[in-house]
């Protein structure tokens, strides 16, 4: 079977996977939510017949191995999460997956000096309870109760949630890796416009951006929107816009920096009201740490001043501070090699947006090989690949394994404690 024919079934896989949804007319797939029973099973059949054995540890993460030529052999992880924003497209998180699945199938039962383990994530987005990467956590050990005693909106915490799909959080810590891996790879669709505004098949990141993700509460007065003068308001709307486009100008300012203002709320939100509260995110990235450290404290205090100015009060809170995760440099080398090799070009890059490889990076090798996302466009139905880049991933996947199997210093890294 050729690459082609393979990535014309990978990208069927998943529009399949897609119609498992919680809503009718689009995908919306959260953390152990029915549907995702269905893709455990779909993806299950694929991997039955090249004899590996899907299983769904007490996180709800599915795993399936593929064996070595020896018993007791190391593993390469392969994999990405399952679960989806709502109103999602077809391939964030899921390509990652079927790839990997792909990748066994193209190895037609030759076996490898190390193991490898398929895994579907059951949690990245942070959808139902406003935490991602859930799934990975496990994997190095950081399910802690205060995560599992976390609610969603329906008041059912993540620990009644595993119980209620049949599995035991008790066994939660049997989910970790057990020492015994030489790293992991993730395929994950760019959800950007970089690879192809370059005309890039594909990319290797070397670093995922850091974040700084704050709430930012305005208090000014309410008071009568038709009998108030101007000059004698304290707007607490106008003051949160005059410090969104503040935001916006300080991220220009700064070379690959991004802010956004993601949510905003009015109180009391009547059209004839003196808004005297505004409730705003924050959300900051940046390779750098230093400069998107710098980067909150000026925004912060641009707040501050733009508050006293016009007679209102504001304050913050911290609501995420994640470091930004440097990539493995020795397996983006290989993954840069294994892009040639299938007549690639590869873009070496940062990727804006979280992905489980930087919760796997905290103890494994950890590196991302992107694909083009057409138009740049992801979260979305019209996200979307295309059929020869996915090729290109399989082939440049094909090499990579077989790079790692010619290289004993690689099989020779379980530093996963």
């Amino acid at each position: 079977m050729t690459d082609e024919i393979r990535a014309r079934t990978v990208i069927e896989r998943c529009r399949m996977l897609a119609s498992f949804s919680q809503d009718k007319g689009s995908t919306r797939r959260t953390f152990l939510s029915p549907p995702m029973r269905d893709c455990h099973r779909e993806i299950a059949s694929w991997l039955k017949p090249l004899g590996v054995e899907a299983k769904i540890d007490a996180a709800g993460n599915l795993r399936g191995v593929y064996r070595a030529a020896e018993a007791n052999a190391p593993r390469l992880l392969i994999g990405s999460h399952l679960d989806t924003v709502p109103n999602a497209g077809a391939f964030d998180g899921v390509l990652g997956v079927v790839l990997g699945v792909a990748l066994l199938e193209a190895l037609e039962g030759k076996r490898l000096p190390f193991g490898i383990e398929v895994i579907g994530f059951s949690e990245e987005e942070g959808q139902r309870f406003g935490t991602p990467f859930i799934g990975s956590r496990a994997l190095v050990g950081r399910l802690d109760d205060e995560l599992l005693n976390r609610k969603d909106q329906d008041g059912v915490c993540v620990r009644h949630a595993i119980q209620d799909f049949g599995l035991d959080p008790r066994e939660i810590p049997e989910a970790a890796s057990k020492g015994d891996t030489i790293g992991f790879v993730e395929f994950h669709i760019e959800q950007g416009p970089i690879l192809d505004a370059l005309d890039r098949a594909l990319g290797v990141v070397e670093a995922i951006a850091g974040q700084s993700r704050l709430e930012f509460i305005f208090a000014g007065s309410v008071n009568h929107a038709g009998t108030t003068p101007m000059n004698q308001r304290h707007d607490a709307i106008a003051a949160a816009a005059e410090w969104i486009t503040a935001v916006e100008r300080e991220a220009q300012r700064v070379e690959g920096l991004v802010a956004t203002v993601g949510s905003f709320t009015a109180i009391p939100g009547a059209p004839n009201v003196i808004a005297g509260e505004t409730r705003l995110t924050l959300d900051v990235r940046h390779g750098s740490d230093e400069i998107r450290n710098g980067a909150v404290k000026t925004l912060v205090r641009l707040a501050k001043e733009i508050a006293e100015r016009r007679g209102l009060s504001v304050r913050h809170n911290a609501l995420l501070t994640q470091p930004s995760v440097a990539m493995d440099r020795q397996l983006a080398c290989q993954i840069e090699e294994a892009i040639r090799r299938a007549g690639c070009e590869p873009h070496v890059m940062v990727s804006g947006a979280g992905h489980d490889a930087m919760i796997l990076a905290e103890k494994v090798p950890a590196s991302m090989i992107f694909l083009r996302t057409p138009g740049g466009i992801s979260h979305d139905p019209a996200e979307s690949v295309r059929v020869e880049d996915v090729a290109k991933a399989i082939a440049a996947g094909s090499h990579l394994l077989a790079l790692l199997a010619s290289s004993p210093a690689i099989q020779r890294r379980t530093d996963l404690a």
